[in-house]
Formats: C-alpha cells, structure tokens, sequence
C-alpha cells in the first residue's frame, strides 16, 4: 500500500511538472517571461529523491501540417526539445495532415489515431466529445494562459478547461485591394469601393454564400450566435439573433454588394480583382496578382438607413492535440513536448518559414510580425473581430445560405422569410431524433439545389445505403454525409474531396460504410 501511495503521489507530481521552457510569470495579469524559453523551469525535472524521473525512450506519432517542409522542421524542433532535456529520447513519426481534416480522422478511429496532432479550432468540441485530448495539467494550463492572446486560449477550451496548445492566430480575414483605384480613404467605405470597381470593371471578391465570411455583416450590426455545450462536447442551446432588426440591417448591406455587377463569390482567386476579402493564406497571391498597387488593411464599413456599421470577422486557431495515453510517463513527456512545439521561439520559426500568425504574445510583438503587412491588417481587422468557439456542424450549411438569399431577394420581405427559415433551421437542431442524427443524405450542388439540402438515403442492407433516383448533370458536385452535419462524411474518402460527375444522367448514390473511416460512394446508373 504504501508503495502504491508513493507511486500516485510521483504520478501527480510528474503530471504538474509538465511546463516545458515557459516559466510562470510573476503577476497573474501580464504576459510570462520568454527568455529562458528553450530550458525546462527550475527544477522541473528534478524529482525528489526516489522519485521516477521521465527520463527514457518514447515512440510517438505525429500529424502535423502537410505543407512541404513541416515534417523536417517539426523534427528539427524535437531533435532541440531533446538537447534542452538530456535523458529523454523521442522516436518521432511524423506525417502530413492538413489541419481542417485531422479532427475528423481521429474521432473516427481514436484508437489508432496520433500521440499529437495539429487541427482548426472549429473540430475542438467533437475532439473532446470522443475522449481525444488529454488536457494539459494545471502549472501547464496556467503558462499556456499567460503566454498566448485571450482569442487563442478560449478556442482551446471547452466550458471553462483548456484542452489543447495554442499554435497559431492567424486564421482571420481581412482585405486586399488595388490602391491605384482605392484610396486609403475610400477602402473604409463598402459603398466607395463597389463603385470604384464598378466603374473600372473588376471584382469585388466576398465569399458571401460561405458562413464564415457571411457572419461578417451580422456581427457588423451587433448580432451573435454563441452555442453553449457540456462537459462532454455535446452542445445543448444555442443564443442567436439572426432574424432581428439587426439581422435585417445586416442582410440589406450584404444585399448591397451582393447584386451589385462587380460582385463575385469566389475569393480564391484573384483574376480581375480589384477586391479580395480573405486571409494569409493568399498573401503570396495577393502580392503577385496587385504587385506595387498592393494594399492591406482591415475590412471597410457600409451604411444602412443612416447608420454605419464596421464589418466584423471570425478569428480564428491552429491547435495542438495531445491524445490520452496509459502510460503516465509518456503522458507528461507528451505534454511538455507539446508546450515545447508551440513556444514562442517555435512560433516565431513557423512564422519566420511560413508566415503563420503567432498566437503567442511575445512573438506577436516581435519587430517582424509587427511589421508584416497581411498580419499588420489581420490585426487591425480583429479589433472587430470575433473568437470562432464551437459552432454545431450543421449551422455552416443554415448559415452560408443567407449571402444566396440576399443577392436574391427581390424586396424586404423576402429577406425576412430567408431570417425566418434561417431561424426555424437553427431551432430543429436541438429536436433532432436520434434515427435523424444517424441518416445518411446525399447533399451538393445538385437537383436544383446549392449545398443546402440533403437527400435522405436508406439502408438496403447492413453498411449499404442508397438514394433515390436523382436527376445529375456533368460537372455537378457532392458528398454524402451523416446527420445533416459534417461530422461524419465521404466524398473521394473519408472527409475527402468532391465528387463529381462525370456524365448527364439518372443515378443512384450508394454508400457502402464500415462505420469508421472505412467507405466508399457509387453512382449508380438508374434503370
């Protein structure tokens, strides 16, 4: 017994002491020190005597960014993490994934899943619904709290506990634009911008029928939509008011520039852009595309019925996940690790490399972030900006059909039906049964319709599913999908790409479903 007690006591210890090189600052109200990053605190690893220390081998797996040159560096940082602490011996598999898929990966297998894995912010609370973070112990919560900006701490946290590692904050938009025909004066003004690319005859690209972006105008006018949730990662309400006076406001600025001739939905590209609404990840875009004529700066305002309303913003993560393990030892190695891998000095060498926006404070007031144009502007635009907490699947469908609606709309009340339906699709989430959670619908840009309605299929026998006849045309896109959300979905693969239609014809979609990752998605020609 008293052995055991011994033991538990070590286990508790060794678990506290999983800070790696941040030291907890002094005043609970102001930023840890990052000097001495790189070297564990002070007697950190130094158990007491009789103690199990964390020295050894450990064979882990990692999924990190898939961009050319991540896997090398992440080993470079852990061959570092290993110098720093003599003793332990990481044996590291690392593999590109990129981070909008990782979340959906591991909950469908979390038992073959990676040690650590970087993912988008948006997958956090489905993560902590399947048991598939180890949340970081307290002395590590408290220095992940005081050493990264408020925005990136709330997205790792689910009702009050942190469950991830901040890595990044640079998942925002903001706006490029041509400053040979905008002012600095008129890029404040949506009004002054649409008519200055109307009348030189290039596009104003707002990607209005996708709901990140359309949440701007709502957040514009003063609306929200917070989702509460438990422990678990089930949410159980949500506080929205979309179909408001202000929701009203917002969808007649969003009318403005969507049925205005210089408008186009696509802001990944930059042909013939005068006005590109989006993020760092098209900042070497942008550069080329408007060359000497660049300009960076946060989103503009727009007027209605008198009264002006600056557009708002997501803000958004990268994460660190670190899986549940049963070893304890691995546990707090994976732990310090992971504090290691996004530390300041890592952040800013991601940055250095990359561009990726740091969530980390010191580094985000480094002379070269604060001197990059696309973060500069990032950081002006999240001055109106929201933190993106978790957000039910389904809502990103509700949502993204409202720009639609409102390019649409033909008058005031037909932008009140589309905040009623908006409205009414909101509150049948929260009365789905459970046979509804489990059905299985084809959903695209097909029939007729436009990503916002799923095609129920049935079960014809056990793990085969199929639709019923529909009526596709060549180059029409889909997926099937699980729920009416994204959560679980198979296009080319699991969470995979499109499929697309190769030729015009009736056709029957089948699902043949393993009830993990395992699937695969026919078209059947219909007789």
């Amino acid at each position: 017994m008293k052995k055991m007690i011994a033991l538990l006591l070590a286990l508790v210890m060794v678990l506290g002491m999983a800070a790696c090189g941040e030291k907890a600052p002094e005043q609970t109200n102001a930023p840890a020190q990052q000097g001495g990053e790189n070297k564990p605190a002070e007697g950190e690893n130094k158990p007491a005597e009789g103690e199990n220390t964390l020295e050894g081998t450990y064979d882990i797996t990692m999924w990190v960014s898939e961009m050319d040159g991540v896997v090398a560096m992440t080993q470079e940082m852990i061959d570092a993490f290993e110098a720093a602490n003599p003793g332990i011996v990481i044996n590291a598999q690392i593999e590109g994934v990129t981070e909008a898929d990782a979340g959906s990966k591991v909950v469908a297998d979390v038992a073959s899943a990676p040690d650590i894995y970087c993912f988008a912010q948006d997958q956090l609370a489905r993560l902590v619904q399947a048991a598939a973070l180890a949340a970081p112990g307290k002395k590590a919560a408290e220095n992940i709290t005081a050493a990264n900006d408020a925005g990136a701490v709330a997205a790792a946290s689910v009702a009050g506990t942190l469950y991830a590692y901040p890595m990044t904050s640079d998942n925002g938009y903001y706006m490029y634009y041509d400053t040979s025909i905008i002012s600095e004066a008129d890029a404040e003004s949506m009004e002054a911008i649409i008519a200055a690319c109307e009348a030189n005859n290039v596009k104003f690209r707002y990607a209005l029928e996708n709901a990140w972006y359309t949440a701007s105008f709502f957040f514009a006018t003063g609306c929200h939509s917070n989702w509460s949730m438990d422990e678990e990662g089930n949410f159980t309400s949500v506080d929205d008011d979309f179909n408001s006076a202000a929701g009203m406001a917002a969808m007649k600025g969003m009318q403005k520039l969507a049925q205005s001739a210089c408008y186009d939905s696509n802001a990944d590209i930059f042909t013939d852009a005068g006005v590109v609404i989006t993020g760092i990840w098209n900042a070497n875009a942008a550069a080329e595309h408007f060359g000497e004529n660049l300009g960076a700066t946060d989103l503009p305002s727009f007027e209605v019925d008198g009264t002006s309303y600056h557009l708002g913003s997501y803000t958004g993560n990268k994460l660190m996940g670190v899986k549940p393990q049963a070893d304890a030892k691995k546990a707090a190695v994976l732990s310090q690790l992971a504090q290691w891998l996004t530390n300041e000095e890592n952040q800013m060498k991601r940055y250095e490399l990359y561009q990726w926006g740091p969530s980390n404070l010191n580094a985000q007031a480094s002379e070269a972030v604060q001197s990059n144009a696309s973060l500069a502007a990032l950081a002006k635009q999240n001055n109106f900006g929201l933190p993106q907490g978790q957000i039910h699947g389904s809502w990103w469908d509700i949502a993204k059909v409202l720009g639609a609606d409102a390019k649409n709309a033909a008058d005031e009340a037909a932008l009140q039906t589309a905040l009623d339906n908006y409205k009414a699709a909101i509150d049948g989430l929260f009365s789905m049964t459970e046979e509804q959670k489990n059905a299985w619908g084809v959903i695209g840009g097909i029939c007729n319709t436009s990503w916002d309605t799923d095609f129920a299929m049935t079960e014809v026998s056990a793990g085969v599913y199929e639709s019923g006849v529909l009526e596709l045309k060549a180059g029409e896109e889909f997926k099937v999908r699980q729920g009416a959300s994204w959560d679980v979905n198979f296009g080319v693969e699991f969470n995979g790409a499109n499929i697309v239609v190769e030729a015009d014809g009736s056709y029957i979609v089948r699902l043949t479903w393993d009830g993990a990752q395992g699937g695969t998605v026919e078209l059947v020609p219909a007789n």
